[in-house]
């Protein structure tokens, strides 16, 4: 692999306009694919639907339009790849590695305090009709390197338990979607925020039982709301003001430990390459 191979993506889930800290996230993953002449892909993570409101993708497209973060192919979307996760599900079915679950969240929640699921169905579900898919978790720990982070590892056993992979609602889960959507797209490097680093294990774990290439990792500081808690959808977090592309990519860029100075939108960008390619330099080459 060499970095003109290099094939990065930003995959929100619509469930509202861009807030600073989507936008934080979109900006470090474009700017990694240009520093490293990559191409920047844009992935509509839709699966959950109850949770995406109508025409939340086209505006949040539209958002990134205005700040001049445009996609070097057409966006891809998550509803429309039902088939590739089936296969994938099944494959792991396959060679022993999903099973199928009967606890309800109540349930494993009683069980487990909320933690670690207790591995209930594991063996069988002794008479109890199906809701779920879930992925055994027990084998070796899972290292991998993060280029911000570092040296990271995880034991999926003890830490989150034998997760889902289909729903009880038949809806996919994130984490199979994501890894059979970044395998099919050839993404090399994934650049997102920091809350996302505790899936990366899971995912690592299944792309190796898939056989799917392992891609690198850059984990983006988060941005914080006044409470400290991470700003999201989930705790009211607003729109981003894009009254000023300009000035709310500097305010991004702030949030990457960027300090841009540039006053319009195109020199910022050419700054901001620059700048983010002498702070990470090109990924390491594997």
């Amino acid at each position: 692999m060499t970095s003109n191979a290099y094939i990065g993506r930003f995959a929100p889930s619509p469930t509202g306009p861009l807030h600073a800290g989507s936008l934080v996230a979109a900006f470090g993953s474009w700017l990694d694919a240009r520093a490293h002449a990559g191409q920047w892909l844009i992935r509509i993570e839709d699966v959950d639907a109850p949770r995406c409101p109508p025409g939340a993708d086209h505006f949040m497209l539209g958002q990134l339009a205005r700040c001049g973060l445009l996609p070097d192919a057409t966006p891809l979307w998550q509803s429309q790849r039902s088939d590739l996760y089936a296969d994938a599900l099944a494959d792991l079915q396959r060679t022993g590695w999903a099973f199928g679950c009967g606890c309800s969240r109540k349930e494993v929640a009683a069980l487990s305090k909320g933690l670690v699921y207790p591995g209930t169905c594991r063996n069988g579900l002794h008479g109890r009709p199906l809701r779920a898919w879930r992925l055994r978790s027990d084998g070796p720990r899972v290292d991998w390197h993060d280029r911000r982070l570092g040296p990271q590892s995880q034991q999926l056993d003890t830490a989150v338990g034998d997760f889902v992979l289909q729903r009880a609602d038949g809806l996919w889960a994130y984490q199979l979607a994501v890894v059979v959507d970044d395998a099919a797209q050839r993404v090399t490097d994934i650049v997102r925020g920091a809350d996302l680093a505790d899936n990366t294990p899971r995912q690592i774990r299944l792309q190796q039982l898939l056989g799917l290439p392992l891609p690198r990792y850059l984990h983006l500081p988060l941005v914080l709301a006044s409470d400290g808690e991470k700003l999201s959808k989930q705790n009211g977090a607003q729109a981003v003001d894009l009254s000023d592309p300009t000035n709310a990519l500097r305010e991004a860029g702030r949030a990457l430990g960027l300090c841009l100075q540039a006053a319009t939108l195109a020199d910022l960008q050419a700054e901001a390459i620059s700048a983010w390619r002498a702070l990470y330099g090109p990924p390491e080459l594997v």
